[in-house]
């Protein structure tokens, strides 16, 4: 496995949030839902997008065909035009509600998975948005802009258009259909930025096309759970310990033993999720001797037990409302 798959297998979209929005002038969205990850396309219409609501300095015009990744948790807003207010606002778990706070859950919906205030409104949005990410995301997300913006053409991908087809249909086995287009079009859509030659990439990154720090990083990757020193990773790059440290060191910007370490926390924090997997079992499986082993590193790095981190993570999730319809006078 490559380091951008790695890392990529992590958003992984269970249940996410899809949208489809049918505006026309005047309109306004402010998004404060605090979700780690969103993506929105222009599937007709034009938007701007607001990632500091602040300051309508940043404002980006969207057009047919772009596709904006937006990157959590701060507000943002989606507008016809940078001057107008917000007319609704939406909140953790999808609440929607006027500036005010006036509840808007009991206004029409326009369809499945459809809202708006116009039902043939020229500007048509469709939202994919991720509640919650996979740890081993964060080197991902800290690599993305606030707004990352793909124009039309840019991603050139079939994804974009099949979503806003599949978001508006009723049938059995949907949400899971939704959730699998999401997921490949935000492996897609992340690829194609980290691509780009005006995005200054991580040091990670740059790292795969080492050919002594890549393929450590492949070995490390495809199996955390492997014994790993320094001194096998250095044979299998067919290099001296020494010059493998030093050159892992300087492309990643740690030390691999450090880089193994994360990367097991990471995915050790992912798995105890998972209610029905014990400790003993995650530590096996990222490559820690016992339960007490990976306990010790793990709140050695991170400042809480693995039993505390599964209690907070149970009860921070926050569950998905039913989509609620937007309508306002216009």
């Amino acid at each position: 496995m490559d380091v951008i798959a790695g890392l990529l297998n992590g958003p992984r979209a269970d249940g996410a949030f899809l949208l489809r929005s049918l505006l026309t002038p005047p309109w306004s969205l402010r998004v404060q839902d605090q979700a780690p990850l969103t993506l929105v396309a222009v599937i007709s219409g034009t938007a701007w997008v607001l990632p500091d609501p602040e300051s309508s300095t940043t404002a980006t015009c969207l057009h047919q065909g772009d596709l904006a990744i937006l990157r959590g948790p701060d507000p943002y807003v989606f507008a016809d035009d940078p001057a107008t207010q917000p007319q609704a606002v939406i909140h953790p778990g999808q609440r929607c509600t006027t500036p005010d706070g006036e509840d808007l859950g009991d206004m029409r919906a326009l369809g499945t998975r459809s809202w708006g205030n116009a039902p043939d409104g020229a500007t048509v949005l469709v939202t994919g948005t991720y509640q919650v990410l996979s740890e081993i995301c964060a080197p991902l997300l800290s690599a993305l802009p606030a707004l990352a913006v793909l124009r039309d053409g840019e991603c050139d991908t079939p994804l974009i258009p099949l979503l806003a087809d599949e978001v508006a249909r009723d049938t059995p086995g949907q949400d899971a259909v939704l959730d699998r287009l999401l997921d490949l079009l935000t492996v897609v859509a992340l690829r194609t930025w980290l691509a780009r030659p005006d995005v200054e990439t991580p040091a990670w990154y740059r790292a795969q096309d080492d050919p002594v720090v890549g393929t450590a990083l492949r070995l490390i990757h495809d199996d955390p759970a492997h014994p790993w020193t320094v001194a096998a990773l250095a044979d299998a790059a067919h290099v001296s310990r020494a010059a493998l440290a030093r050159r892992f060191a300087a492309e990643v910007g740690e030390p691999p033993m450090a880089y193994l370490a994360n990367w097991r926390l990471a995915l050790s924090a992912d798995l105890l999720r998972d209610p029905a997997s014990t400790i003993a079992s995650v530590a096996e499986q990222v490559g820690y001797g016992s339960a007490f082993a990976l306990s010790a590193a793990f709140k050695r790095v991170r400042g809480i037990s693995p039993k505390e981190h599964r209690e907070r993570a149970s009860r921070d999730a926050t569950p998905i409302a039913a989509v609620r319809p937007w309508r306002v006078a216009v």
